[in-house]
């Protein structure tokens, strides 16, 4: 007996013990072990990605971050306060791997507090957090040594998937400040002419000088060097020896480049020749050199036709004006573009006009990114009969499905070697090649290829408005939005270019959203049924007043009436029936989150308990 109350009493010591044994390590862990992480998600959401980690490391200057979060008063929109939550996570980490050189300030204003009187100043917009119109903020303000600021408004939750891309870009611009210089080259008149008011500089051109440098090099390509950040290549049909060999050699060299193909240029208004009359001019561009060394091709006489995605224009027929499909047109939505790639990943609409498929020929070692894609029911047309059939139906007519997705635009990166293994190919005076010392033979190549032109063209994808008597260019597609973020994207450095889009931190429901789904298929299908049943019936009454005369009057007014009555009461018995629909639904989901919870919360600690349980049974039972 003696011996049974001094085990008690061990095991009681013991587990009193153990309950300050956890306690003491909780607590250090929480004082002493907070840099160490385990990042348990499935898309490992907490970890930064190699590339942020090398510009965090490469930081010179203190970068400062405030971000000002309303925790309380977003305690009605949990979702939010959530990602909140993760955002202010994810900032801790980066502070963690920044060596002290990124200075995070985790702030929650108050209302009328000088912290929110900053908040207004920074440009942070808010939300109506409850009913007494308390606002909300979830936004950050980045400043750097020299009192440079960059703000993220608001942390949408549609990008979540880009958010260290975000946060990690407004790192990086104020650790680098100065604007990004813009090469561009092109054959066509992109740039404007100042002394002609016919030909205006393109909208996309404009767009960019709200974020970069441009400079012009068309006439003086030679110019090209390592202070260009990127080259806008653009239509290039014929270049001479010495202007490829600057671009191979900046390419060469790590420059980035973004590079605008095209098999049917609709904005290059070359003229015929004069001798030769008869004679198509030249209207394609390739870079038939460069495109080889990668082991990509692009058809010069073939054009992407996609019946999915080509676009509805008006067109003369037999019974006058029609809407019909143009095949060589074409509207690219969100199932065409790269969802990890920054440079299409928030992309809803592009248009694209006699587009060029680009092909990967030989395997030269380059990684090729798809970035825009057909889908499969496309197919490759022939290019002269796009130039001189002009009318949609009877291309339609020839389509014939490929049952294969072409590729339209694609990042190429990878090591690759010179136009010119013999170098610079250009002569002095004596006839003998000049000789280039800063010459190199092979590098790391990283540009985006797109095989269309009129990608850029104002007609594809802005409409001109007028206000207060201003012409105000108003995008109607995002081309301008590629562009820009693909010139964005390229002109970081290569730590930059290498994040790519992370999974979401907010999980759906499957199950609910497949009952939902399915309830709201009956749902429509009934409401089918009520408006087939309403037409009928108005057709019917139609029918009974056209019907209804003098002498017939009464009857027909009562049949009339019967048939109403009938009506009303077929449409509350519909009516009901969809409530019914809805209940239902309703009654499901939470008999699933009824599951849900008692296996999270009343399951699990049963099953511990009982195992216990049988623990103590089977040990009280080995004593005896």
């Amino acid at each position: 007996m003696k011996l049974s109350v001094k085990n008690k009493l061990i095991s009681g010591t013991g587990l009193i013990l153990a309950t300050c044994l956890f306690t003491a390590v909780v607590i250090l862990a929480n004082t002493a072990l907070t840099t160490w992480r385990i990042d348990l998600t499935e898309n490992k959401l907490f970890t930064l990605s190699q590339g942020t980690i090398n510009i965090l490391g490469n930081l010179e200057e203190p970068v400062q971050l405030d971000f000002y979060f309303s925790q309380k008063a977003m305690s009605d929109f949990p979702s939010l306060a959530n990602y909140g939550v993760r955002v202010r996570d994810m900032l801790e980490e980066y502070a963690a791997h920044a060596g002290g050189k990124l200075i995070l300030n985790i702030i929650e204003p108050e209302t009328f507090s000088a912290a929110e009187d900053q908040a207004v100043a920074s440009g942070l917009k808010t939300v109506q957090a409850n009913n007494t119109s308390e606002r909300a903020y979830f936004g950050m303000v980045g400043t750097n040594s020299t009192d440079d600021e960059k703000v993220i408004p608001f942390f949408q939750t549609n990008r979540e998937s880009a958010l260290e891309y975000d946060i990690t870009k407004l790192i990086y611009n104020l650790a680098y400040p100065d604007k990004r210089a813009v090469g561009v080259i092109s054959q066509l008149p992109i740039m404007g002419n100042d002394t002609d008011a016919n030909q205006p500089t393109w909208t996309i051109i404009n767009a960019l000088k709200e974020f970069v440098v441009v400079k012009d090099l068309s006439q003086n390509i030679t110019d090209l060097d390592e202070k260009i950040d990127v080259l806008m290549l653009v239509h290039p049909k014929k270049f001479k020896n010495d202007e490829l060999y600057t671009i191979d050699q900046y390419l060469l060299r790590g420059g980035k480049a973004i590079i605008f193909l095209d098999p049917l240029a609709e904005q290059d208004k070359t003229q015929p020749d004069p001798a030769q009359p008869n004679v198509m001019p030249k209207l394609d561009s390739y870079l038939s050199a460069l495109l080889e060394q990668w082991g990509i091709e692009m058809s010069k006489e073939k054009i992407v036709g996609d019946i999915t995605a080509a676009m509805r224009v008006q067109a003369n027929s037999p019974r006058g004006p029609q809407e019909i499909d143009y095949l060589p047109w074409l509207r690219m939505t969100e199932s065409n573009f790269n969802a990890d790639d920054f440079s299409t990943s928030e992309l809803n609409l592009v248009h694209m006009g006699t587009v060029g498929s680009l092909e990967v020929k030989e395997d030269k070692g380059m990684t090729i990114t798809p970035l825009i894609q057909t889908s499969k029911k496309s197919t490759k047309l022939e290019r002269d009969l796009i130039l001189f059939q002009r009318d949609p139906t009877v291309i339609l007519n020839n389509f014939v499905s490929g049952e294969k997705q072409l590729l339209l635009a694609a990042r190429v990166k990878g090591k690759a070697t010179s136009v010119f293994p013999e170098g610079n190919p250009a002569e002095n005076e004596d006839g003998e090649n000049v000789i280039d010392e800063n010459f190199i033979s092979e590098g790391e190549v990283n540009v985006i290829l797109v095989s269309d032109t009129d990608i850029l063209a104002d007609h594809f994808w802005v409409r001109t408005q007028k206000m207060f008597g201003v012409d105000v260019p108003q995008p109607i597609a995002n081309n301008g939005d590629f562009v820009i973020n693909s010139i964005e994207n390229l002109s970081g450095n290569t730590d930059m270019i290498s994040l790519r889009g992370r999974g979401k931190y907010s999980r759906p429901f499957v199950k609910v959203e497949t009952l939902r789904k399915k309830a709201e298929e009956q749902f429509r299908q009934r409401e089918k049924e009520l408006q087939a049943s309403l037409s009928e019936t108005e057709k019917k009454i139609q029918q009974l007043k056209q019907e209804q005369g003098s002498e017939k009057s009464y009857l027909l007014n009562n049949k009339l009436t019967t048939e109403i009555e009938k009506f009303r009461d077929e449409r509350l018995a519909i009516r009901k029936e969809l409530r019914n629909v809805q209940h239902e639904l309703k009654k499901n989901i939470e008999k699933l989150g009824a599951q849900i919870r008692f296996i999270n919360i009343g399951l699990i600690p049963l099953l511990i308990t009982l195992i216990a349980l049988m623990i103590g049974i089977y040990r009280a039972t080995k004593r005896t």
